[in-house]
C-alpha cells in the first residue's frame, strides 16, 4: 500500500489553484490551512473578529509569509466578497449574514474538519455528545492503536488533521472528537458515529436547544447503509436517533439489561457485550483505573465503536490500563488525608453531577464560573447528597447557591456555602474546611471564560495552586 495515491486529494489540490479562499477565524484549527493553501497556489484571505494585537504573532508571520490579505476586528467580514471557498472556524456560525450572502453569490462553505471527512481515504470514527466526548474519543484511539491500527486523532482534540490527509492510507483510521459547532451544517458523516449523550449546553451560542440537538445529528444523518451508529439508550434524546439511522445501530446502557449492545451492569459492576440475549462478561469496574459510572458508560461507547474491528483481550487490557484524560477527575495530590481532584472539564451541570457521583467519600466542591445560560436546578440534589461543604466563585455562584437553597427547603437539611472572589481564595477556603478522608473536587459546572482562556487554562491554574500548598 506504500504507493497509494489519494486521487480525491489530488483533485482538490488542482481545484484550489489560483482560487480565492477565505479563512474565517485564526484559531488553532485554521492555522495550518494558511501554509497549505499558499503552497498549493491558492490566494488566501484571513478574517478574525479580534483586533490584530490579539492574534498570535506566529499566525501573523504565517499570513505575511503566504502573501495573504487579512482583515481583523468587529467589521472584518464586510470584506468577505468574491471568494470561491470559505473555511469557517467552529466558533463562526454558518448563518452569519455576510457568509450567507457570499454563498448566494456562489462561494462554497466548508471547514477544516469537513474536508478531513471528505478527503480522508480511510475509515473515520466520530464522537460527539454533551459529556464524555474526550474520554470516549481518546479511549477509542488507544484501543485501535493497541490493536495494531495506524491512527490519526483530531477534531476538537489533538492537532488539526487537514495537512495530514496526504499521509493517510486506506488501512488507517481517523478518530475525531466533534463539537456541535463543528457539526453545524455538516454534509458528510463518519462511517462510525458515536453519540455519548445529549443535555442542554452552549445555549449562549446556539439559537435554542433544538438547534444544538440538530447539529449533533449531523454526525450520522449522512451515513449510508454501511455506517454504524453507537447511541446511549439511557438518554431520552439519543435513544430516538435510531429512527433516523440509515446503517447499523448499536446501543449502550448502564440502566437496562439489553439483549443486544454493550451494557454496564450495576448489579455486579461488570461491563458486558450482549448478543441475542447472551451477556458476555467483558471488563470488571474494579479492574479499571477510571472512576465513576459515567466512565463505565464511556467505556461501553468505546467498546461498541471498536467491537467489529478489534480483539477482545487487547481491548480489555487497554480499558483496564487507561487512567483518563487531563482535567477530568484528575488526581493531583493528598494533603493531610484529603485527596484533591481537578475536574475543570466540568463546564456544565450534567458533567459536574457525573463527577459528584464518582466518589464514595464526602466532597468539598469548588464550583462556579462563566454563565452559559444553563439551568442549575438539576445539580442541587446531587450536591446535597454528596457534598459536605460548597465553595462558589464566578458569575454562576448565585444561580448555584439559589438552586441549592431551594433544594435545602425541600429536603430539610443544609450544608455550609462559602462565596469567594478568586480561585486562590477557594483553595484557601477548601484547605481550611476539608477534613481527613474527604475529597476536594474542583468541578465548576460552568464555562471558564469569565476568568480564564479555556477549561485547560483553568485546570492548569488550579493544579499549580494546589501543588503550591
Amino acid at each position: 500500500m506504500s504507493n497509494y495515491v489519494n486521487e480525491k486529494l489530488n483533485k482538490f489540490n488542482e481545484e484550489i489553484k489560483n482560487k480565492r479562499i477565505a479563512i474565517i477565524g485564526m484559531g488553532v484549527s485554521n492555522k495550518p490551512l494558511i501554509d497549505y493553501f499558499y503552497n498549493h497556489g491558492a490566494k488566501v484571505t484571513a478574517f478574525d473578529n479580534r483586533e490584530k494585537d490579539k492574534i498570535d504573532s506566529d499566525i501573523i508571520a504565517s499570513l505575511d509569509k503566504a502573501n495573504a490579505n487579512y482583515y481583523f476586528g468587529a467589521n472584518s467580514l464586510e470584506h468577505l466578497v468574491g471568494f470561491d471557498y470559505i473555511f469557517r472556524s467552529p466558533s463562526c456560525r454558518p448563518d452569519t449574514p455576510e457568509i450567507v450572502k457570499e454563498i448566494e453569490r456562489g462561494a462554497i462553505l466548508t471547514s477544516e474538519i469537513e474536508k478531513v471527512l471528505e478527503l480522508a481515504p480511510c475509515k473515520v470514527v466520530g464522537v460527539t455528545g454533551s459529556d464524555g466526548k474526550t474520554t470516549t474519543t481518546t479511549l477509542i484511539y488507544k484501543i485501535l492503536e493497541a490493536n495494531g491500527y495506524h491512527c490519526f486523532l483530531g477534531g476538537n482534540i489533538g492537532t488539526p488533521l487537514f495537512t495530514e490527509i496526504e499521509n493517510m492510507k486506506p488501512e488507517d483510521i481517523v478518530v475525531l472528537e466533534l463539537s456541535s459547532f463543528q457539526l453545524m451544517n455538516m454534509k458528510i458523516s463518519p462511517q462510525i458515529a458515536v453519540v455519548t449523550n445529549i443535555a442542554p449546553n452552549h445555549l449562549n451560542v446556539h439559537k435554542d436547544y433544538q438547534e444544538y440537538i440538530d447539529s449533533k445529528k449531523n454526525i450520522f444523518l449522512h451515513q449510508n447503509e454501511q455506517g454504524l451508529l453507537v447511541i446511549n439508550k439511557d438518554n431520552d434524546i439519543t435513544k430516538e436517533f435510531y429512527k433516523e439511522a440509515k446503517g447499523k445501530v448499536r446501543f449502550f446502557s448502564s440502566r437496562e439489561l439489553l439483549d443486544n449492545g454493550v451494557i454496564f451492569d450495576r448489579e455486579d459492576n461488570i461491563i458486558k457485550v450482549c448478543e441475542d440475549g447472551v451477556r458476555k462478561h467483558f471488563v470488571k469496574k474494579e479492574n479499571m483505573k477510571l472512576r465513576g459510572v459515567h466512565n463505565c458508560e464511556n467505556a461501553c461507547a468505546a467498546i461498541s465503536a471498536t467491537l467489529d474491528l478489534c480483539k477482545e483481550d487487547i481491548t480489555r487490557k487497554t480499558i483496564e490500563e487507561f487512567s483518563g484524560v487531563e482535567h477530568r477527575l484528575e488526581y493531583i495530590r493528598t494533603i493531610n488525608g484529603v485527596k484533591w481532584y481537578n475536574d475543570s472539564i466540568g463546564t456544565s451541570p450534567s458533567r459536574t453531577i457525573a463527577g459528584l457521583n464518582s466518589y464514595e467519600e464526602k466532597i468539598v466542591l469548588i464550583a462556579g464560573g462563566y454563565d452559559k445560560h444553563l439551568d442549575y436546578e438539576p445539580i442541587a440534589k446531587p450536591i446535597l447528597q454528596n457534598v459536605s461543604k460548597l465553595i462558589l466563585v464566578g458569575q454562576t455562584s448565585e444561580k448555584i447557591q439559589n438552586a441549592v437553597l431551594e433544594e435545602e427547603k425541600e429536603e430539610g437539611k443544609s450544608i455550609p456555602i462559602y462565596r469567594c472572589n478568586t480561585l486562590e481564595e477557594t483553595i484557601k477556603k477548601a484547605k481550611e474546611v476539608a477534613v481527613e478522608g474527604e475529597v476536594v473536587l474542583f468541578s465548576p459546572a460552568s464555562a471558564s471564560f469569565d476568568m480564564f482562556k479555556n477549561f485547560e487554562d483553568r485546570g492548569n491554574k488550579f493544579k499549580e495552586l494546589v501543588n503550591e500548598i
